[in-house]
């Protein structure tokens, strides 16, 4: 099973979306830690949402679609509307 998730840093005030078909719990510590990327060094990124999928590649094409938008207001849309 594999994951889209959506992440938020308050220090940055930046949402960060990714997929994982691994654990999201390790997925997450490895965007807390002090690696070289964007998320890298930060150290308060939250899981803010997440959807599951059967498999990769529909995973990959979820992601790559919400990245595409390019917009915070969809992203925060889809965070209200899972609250």
């Amino acid at each position: 099973m594999c994951s889209i998730y959506i992440l938020y840093s308050v220090r940055l005030d930046k949402y960060y979306t990714g997929y994982t078909c691994d654990n999201i719990d390790n997925r997450i510590n490895k965007h807390n830690s002090n690696h070289k990327g964007f998320t890298g060094g930060v150290g308060d990124w939250k899981l803010v949402y997440m959807e599951r999928f059967n498999s990769q590649k529909d995973a990959m094409k979820r992601e790559r679609f919400i990245k595409k938008k390019k917009s915070r207001k969809y992203i925060e849309y889809l965070i209200q509307k899972n609250e």
